[in-house]
């Protein structure tokens, strides 16, 4: 067995207190949605629930609207990461040439970091939007996030990695750039696209603040923003329409506890991508196809 130096055991240490610093405050949230009013009041709720009740979830999940914006969530998720996706290894690949062979890369690269730098800004955005008559439809939420250039930057670095023999031999096997970059290039690249996927994924699905400017009707609202939208604080009105189990389940709820739920469906989605997508992070730049 190997003997284990000092150094390991504190690196060992160190990661796993980084570890709890992560996994606490997100046990605690979870401990907080499942608590009462009075006891998160009171400071009671640590790591576990106190007074254990499910009004906070009961109160999001009755609504309709809800799976609705779920829905809608889950649509902008697969659109939007297809299309960065599908915008990352088209124009990633051509800008990892060298400019013996694609003479014109230069500028179209002062334009893409210029881009990266600056942005026209959120009102010509949104008229140039309203202009096209995005406005109240998905497309206001994808098309504006459709070219990501920094993963851009990440695909075309990852493309320089791959041997130019491959592309070479393919060349004389008569194949065309067309064929070389969907048979050899991507499958070679699954681990900077199941990067791209997964960071396109989490930014389309926590995005809430474009769902408030380009999205008019409650129908067609994401769950971010829905969620933001959302209100523990009820008016006498209401409570007079309740009946006693809906009183008690909303008195037992706070905005704590209200706030906490929605933190926690907001994050489970992503809890179900990453495990899924994490092991391509460990793979080699290129497989060892060939030795250069």
């Amino acid at each position: 067995m190997k003997k284990r130096s000092i150094s390991d055991i504190v690196i060992a240490i160190f990661l796993i207190l980084c570890g709890l610093l992560c996994l606490i405050p997100i046990v605690n949230t979870l401990a907080i949605s499942f608590s009462d009013k009075s006891s998160v009041a009171q400071g009671l709720v640590g790591l576990i629930p106190v007074n254990f009740n499910l009004a906070s979830y009961k109160a999001m999940l009755a609504d309709n609207q809800f799976w609705r914006s779920f829905g809608i969530s889950v649509l902008r998720v697969i659109l939007g990461t297809s299309l960065n996706v599908l915008m990352c290894i088209m124009m990633g690949y051509p800008l990892s040439k060298s400019e013996k062979v694609f003479k014109q890369k230069k500028y179209y690269m002062w334009i893409i970091i210029f881009t990266m730098l600056f942005s026209g800004g959120m009102i010509p955005t949104f008229m140039v939007i309203k202009n096209l008559h995005l406005l109240d439809t998905i497309w206001a939420l994808v098309l504006p996030m459709a070219v990501p250039v920094f993963y851009v930057i990440v695909q075309m670095n990852f493309f320089k990695a791959v041997p130019d023999a491959l592309e070479e031999s393919a060349f004389l096997d008569g194949a065309s750039p067309w064929t070389i970059l969907w048979k050899i290039y991507v499958p070679l690249s699954k681990p900077a696209i199941a990067t791209i996927t997964l960071f396109s994924a989490v930014n389309h699905w926590n995005s809430f603040f474009d769902g408030k400017i380009y999205i008019n009707s409650l129908s067609k609202m994401p769950l971010q923003t829905y969620i933001q939208s959302l209100s523990a604080e009820v008016n006498m009105s209401t409570m007079a329409n309740m009946n006693a189990e809906d009183l008690i389940n909303r008195m037992a709820m706070s905005s704590l506890t209200f706030n906490s739920a929605k933190v926690i469906v907001s994050i489970i989605p992503i809890l179900l991508i990453y495990p899924y997508l994490q092991k391509y992070f460990v793979s080699g730049m290129v497989m060892g196809a060939v030795k250069e």
